[in-house]
């Protein structure tokens, strides 16, 4: 996978991640520490936002490339994971309705297949990195589907919304930085070559 393919995925997760936070950091959460949670979540897909502009210059299309890179990523097995999850979301919202099952735990279920989603398309894009989030989204999801059931319910969203947000928040800033960084040295050492290859003629000559 190319670094903006790489980037763009991160970027994804990082919005998802905030949207996580945002939407579930609220009682029984302090309101100050759901304000700070909110501001914290913001500021790190903000940050993520910032790596992906900064690999955006540092790494900009071949040319004649036609974006091709970008079909093969969203692609028809992407296609097919998005389509599927978004069936499963909401026809599995309706069940639960229908099974009268308790509203905390609707982000549990959210939870549950964003993180499948991920397991699922690890292969697709053949970085299996994408499948660590995966497997702590679905067991986030699937605790806040259990606590729904218990005195505890109102704990739930915190659980499976605002946890799952900050794992995907902590790994998307986590492996931007290293992305970048590691394109940076790359093309560092890179720019190193063909100054030593034109020193060799003279070596040679003399």
């Amino acid at each position: 996978m190319g670094v903006m393919h790489r980037m763009t995925g991160l970027l994804v997760g990082a919005v998802f991640g905030a949207v996580f936070v945002v939407v579930n950091a609220h009682d029984p959460l302090n309101p100050v520490a759901a304000v700070v949670l909110r501001v914290a979540a913001c500021l790190a897909a903000a940050y993520v936002l910032i790596l992906w502009f900064v690999a955006a210059r540092r790494n900009p299309p071949a040319p004649g490339s036609g974006g091709g890179g970008g079909q093969a990523m969203f692609g028809r097995g992407y296609l097919i994971v998005v389509a599927a999850e978004a069936a499963l979301l909401f026809g599995g919202l309706r069940v639960l309705a229908a099974l009268e099952f308790p509203e905390q735990g609707n982000v549990g279920w959210v939870a549950f297949v964003v993180g499948v989603h991920f397991i699922a398309l690890a292969p697709i894009w053949k970085d299996y990195g994408i499948a660590v989030p995966g497997v702590v989204l679905t067991l986030l999801g699937a605790a806040g589907l259990v606590l729904a059931w218990t005195s505890m319910a109102a704990w739930a969203p915190f659980v499976s919304g605002v946890l799952s947000g900050v794992a995907l928040l902590a790994g998307s800033t986590t492996f931007a930085w290293r992305t970048v960084a590691s394109a940076r040295a790359s093309a560092g050492s890179g720019a190193d070559q063909p100054a030593v290859a034109r020193q060799e003629p003279q070596v040679s000559n003399s």
